[in-house]
């Protein structure tokens, strides 16, 4: 199942190319996580492997979710998996603003989640963290705790060790160094 997922990512994900990231930083390498997890396989064997670490957490994760985009098509495969394995997870998103109008949520699926909840905070590719500790911060702001976070891609530069850093526990599915 990994090393299927290993050769999805590689064949509709990476690219070897120059580019500018999020964080501003300049790369010569993308990993665009979205081909992957929007891919009906790839997004299956996201979910499932993410569900796996999930389940096998302590305290029980009740709901995962994470900064949009990234994390929509992981969020929602997670919890599919889980209906499918009969151990319910429901999804949410974390907006980047609030929305303008209506209630002005941050996250949506708030109606999922109860006050004081353990989640976990998904995200298709890490660089230095910077979005997934936003993301943190609004859901523990929000009225939940953070279990976890899983992310499908570790670009290997500081990301992972910034989100542990800020006392979070994470796991990475694949390391750069394991694709490239």
């Amino acid at each position: 199942m990994r090393e299927r997922l290993k050769k999805i990512i590689m064949e509709l994900s990476y690219e070897n190319r120059e580019i500018t990231l999020v964080s501003g930083r300049k790369s010569n390498f993308y990993f665009d996580g979205k081909q992957t997890t929007l891919n009906a396989e790839g997004g299956y064997l996201t979910g499932k492997l993410m569900f796996d670490i999930i389940k096998n957490f302590t305290p029980q994760i009740t709901a995962v979710g994470g900064p949009t985009l990234g994390a929509d098509p992981i969020a929602t495969s997670v919890a599919l998996v889980s209906y499918l394995e009969q151990s319910p997870i429901n999804a949410f998103i974390v907006r980047k603003e609030p929305k303008g109008h209506g209630k002005k949520l941050w996250i949506e699926g708030d109606k999922n989640l109860k006050k004081g909840n353990v989640v976990a905070i998904v995200e298709d590719v890490i660089t230095t963290g910077g979005s997934i500790l936003k993301a943190a911060k609004i859901v523990e702001e929000e009225g939940y705790k953070i279990g976890l976070i899983v992310v499908l891609v570790d670009r290997e530069e500081g990301g992972l060790e910034n989100i542990e850093k800020e006392g979070y526990k994470i796991f990475s599915i694949f390391k750069k160094s394991e694709l490239i």
